[in-house]
């Protein structure tokens, strides 16, 4: 190794104890030799061997780039960078968070075996686990996100997975990760938390005692609404023995572009999430104290029945997604009402996703929850007048101002 190329690598190699904003913007792989200082996009889906015998080898034991489908060094950069801001041993990434949760399934769990989840979660989550893997023998009980007596009492001998999203989408319920994390080893199952909503920005659940964090890395992690993306984290035997073999395999590859444009937005997640964070406490504030809104959701909020709970595990910060029951006489006049408030927005932006720096909006009765059952979305708490807003980065008086035109007619 001659001089050069030891400096370079020395200034890859972090020192001990920076904190996670610099873990951030500095953490992923060495460099190249041409010492970008902004982390190198490698759009290849093949890697020459310098011959036979290290072909084998790194096929073997696959530590070592041959095909981007198994490994990549953009997105290794992206595992590096989440698994160190999460404080987690190791990450795998995924095309999808909606694929992150199929990986989990499927290296996880077999027919026969029982899994415990919040009927709160998101809508296609409760598509996977109650539809599409029921079709495997892999049974689900939907349960109280808040009530841990209900988790205890559908633990059965074959429970291997446990599974809550805190805050939820969208009525931001907040679950007790900690008494989740006793709840499931004390059965011999693993405790899976989605911290989507979050990020490790202001939520670690795996130092409250969670086994997995799941993220759906299109949302916060990009923060631009730019790419999707999904990732697993965990301890480096899951991912090793566990993880990374079923993604080999099946192939639910996060793309090397998209991996880089999540790092680029993972380097402003902090800032983002603290001022974000601010101005949805604002509006929701705002919110409840407007006549025509009967309810908001929003755990920042000292109205919220978990707010105690969110501010201890979310580093006092509500985070950026907030709900509203628009005050109305019926179910089909909620709806009238939601839809009126959501159509007369004039900056908003009417969509399914979040997590963005443009304020969306959307009445996830006929979005996000649309396909369950009337049934389901009724357990769930989504109701017809139910309204969900996902803060950006607008001036917050804009965000009210846009509100007021459908809520004051």
């Amino acid at each position: 190794m001659n001089d050069n190329e030891s400096r370079r690598l020395a200034r890859a190699q972090l020192p001990e104890g920076v904190r996670p904003e610099t873990l951030a913007v500095r953490l992923a792989l060495a460099p190249s030799q041409h010492g970008e200082n902004s982390e190198g996009l490698f759009l290849t889906s093949t890697y020459v061997q310098p011959d036979a015998a290290t072909s084998a080898q790194r096929f073997a034991q696959m530590e070592d780039f041959t095909y981007s489908r198994t490994s990549n060094p953009t997105v290794r950069s992206f595992e590096m960078r989440l698994a160190a801001m999460e404080g987690a041993e190791a990450a795998v990434a995924s095309a999808t968070g909606m694929s992150a949760i199929l990986l989990l399934i499927m290296a996880t769990l077999k027919a026969g075996d029982h899994v415990i989840c919040s009927r709160s979660v998101f809508g296609s989550t409760i598509g996977l686990f109650g539809k599409e893997f029921a079709k495997f023998g892999v049974e689900t009980t939907f349960v109280s996100q808040t009530d841990l007596s209900e988790w205890h009492a559908a633990i059965r001998p074959s429970t291997k997975l446990l599974f809550a999203e805190t805050p939820t989408n969208p009525l931001t319920e907040v679950c007790d990760i900690r008494a989740l994390a006793d709840l499931a080893h004390n059965a011999g199952a693993l405790l899976v938390v989605d911290n989507t909503f979050c990020s490790p920005a202001l939520q670690k659940p795996l130092a409250l005692g969670a086994d997995v964090v799941m993220h759906a890395a299109t949302k916060y992690l990009d923060g631009q609404g730019r790419v999707m993306g999904g990732a697993l984290c965990a301890s480096e035997r899951l991912v090793r023995d566990a993880f990374a073999p079923v993604v080999r395999t099946a192939g639910m590859t996060l793309s090397p572009f998209n991996a880089w444009v999540l790092l680029k937005g993972m380097e402003t997640l902090h800032l983002r999430m603290k001022a974000q964070s601010a101005a949805t406490l604002a509006v929701a504030q705002w919110l409840e104290a407007h006549p025509a809104v009967s309810r908001v959701y929003y755990p920042g909020l000292a109205s919220h029945p978990q707010h105690a709970l969110a501010m201890a595990q979310q580093s006092g910060l509500g985070g950026a997604v907030l709900s509203f029951d628009v005050r109305a006489d019926s179910p089909q006049a909620a709806r009238e009402a939601a839809f009126r408030v959501i159509d007369s927005t004039r900056v908003l932006s009417i969509a399914t996703n979040l997590g963005d720096t443009k304020s969306i909006i959307t009445h996830p009765a006929t979005t996000s929850h649309g396909r369950l059952s009337e049934e389901q979305r009724q357990a769930a708490g989504i109701t017809q007048g139910l309204v969900r807003l996902a803060v950006g980065l607008e001036h917050v008086d804009d965000i009210t101002d846009d509100l007021q035109r459908g809520l004051g007619r």
